[in-house]
């Protein structure tokens, strides 16, 4: 299965984004014997100023055809990290071939969008910056390829 991480707003050079890169390479590595990969990104910009609906209608298009939808959002559900992993394996085991995950602007993700998401997970209630939500997005999925492929988790 297939991951995208789509977001509103790019990820400049620094130390965010040596994080993301990092992580993202270390799943990929990980995650193919599981059947998960490659993880990659897509990054939009809504340079008309046109908002969140502007932003939801390129978060949209970025989205792989058929892909189950995970939205980030503060009223989303907390997993833990071994909960997070079920998940990614549960939607893998239906066979479906693309999951993305949706992080919107400063404003969030539209509602009409959010709605059509088929999970919506939350870092907690407290508003994180953007580039941190994507370093902590990619390190949960990273943790979840290693949660998956047995290698010890300090919390089990």
């Amino acid at each position: 299965m297939r991951l995208v991480v789509c977001t509103v707003g790019r990820l400049r050079a620094g130390p965010e984004r040596m994080l993301v890169d990092d992580y993202v390479t270390r799943f990929n590595r990980t995650a193919r014997p599981l059947g998960l990969g490659p993880l990659t990104e897509h990054e939009v910009e809504d340079r008309k100023g046109g908002g969140m609906a502007a932003e939801a209608e390129l978060l949209s298009r970025a989205l792989p055809a058929n892909a189950v939808i995970v939205a980030l959002d503060e009223r989303g559900q907390t997993l833990t990290s071994p909960e997070f992993a079920q998940r990614l394996t549960a939607f893998r085991d239906e066979g479906r071939q693309d999951l993305a995950f949706l992080i919107g602007g400063a404003d969030g993700i539209a509602p009409a969008l959010r709605d059509r998401a088929d999970l919506m997970i939350s870092f907690g209630r407290m508003v994180w910056p953007h580039m941190l939500v994507r370093v902590m997005l990619s390190e949960q999925i990273y943790r979840a390829a290693t949660i998956l492929s047995g290698s010890p988790y300090h919390r089990a």
